[in-house]
């Protein structure tokens, strides 16, 4: 795995060094890595959602419910 040396502001690296503390995560790296999956995975609903609205302005009116439409949205979320 490559190797960055970073810094952070202090009230940043104090968060992170209490999220060691409590022992959720066991290094600084391990958190920082996961925070930036959280970010990519937010990061790909934003464009999934943004590339449905796109396609709805284009496409004109749909003829799903209200239902149907909040039943797909969630599925795609949660992927």
């Amino acid at each position: 795995m490559p190797r960055q040396s970073i810094s952070f502001s202090k009230p940043n690296d104090e968060w992170l060094k209490a999220q060691i503390d409590s022992e959720e995560y066991a290094s600084k790296s391990e958190l920082v890595n996961d925070l930036i999956r959280q970010a990519r995975k937010q990061q790909a609903q934003i464009d999934w959602i943004r590339a449905k609205l796109d396609n709805s302005e284009k496409s004109g009116f749909t003829s799903d419910t209200k239902e149907q439409i909040l039943k797909e949205s969630k599925s795609q979320l949660n992927d």
